[in-house]
């Protein structure tokens, strides 16, 4: 019995790539604490880093490739540079790692601003 073929609807090749490489992105703890303070709240690359156990300049270096796929960007306050989120389905992502592994509250530097509008 043959069933008739069916029409999958399939995103291209080129952008699958594309998306496997922001992936990879976030596939690293430090990024993904990064990303969970800054669902919270705008902080600089010198709180993140604390957070993290990092010297600012490896933050930064995480910072710089997160901004390279589009997830964040900053704005500069003064003297201080503050991070923030700016891909909107990354709280989706994010809530579907907390679901899978859990969420354990740990002591954090407290947010120094708001988190920004979308």
């Amino acid at each position: 019995m043959n069933n008739p073929p069916r029409k999958l609807q399939l995103t291209d090749l080129e952008t699958l790539a594309q998306a496997a490489e922001c992936l990879k992105v976030l596939a690293h703890p430090h990024r993904l604490r990064m990303l969970q303070m800054l669902r919270q709240g705008d902080f600089t690359v010198g709180e993140l880093a604390e957070s993290c156990g990092v010297a600012s300049h490896v933050a930064s270096e995480h910072l710089r490739l997160m901004q390279r796929c589009g997830f964040l960007e900053s704005v500069k306050e003064g003297r201080r540079r503050y991070y923030q989120i700016t891909e909107t389905h990354l709280e989706s992502i994010l809530e579907c790692i907390e679901a899978r592994f859990g969420v354990k509250k740990v002591n954090t530097p407290t947010t120094r601003r708001a988190p920004s509008s979308p």
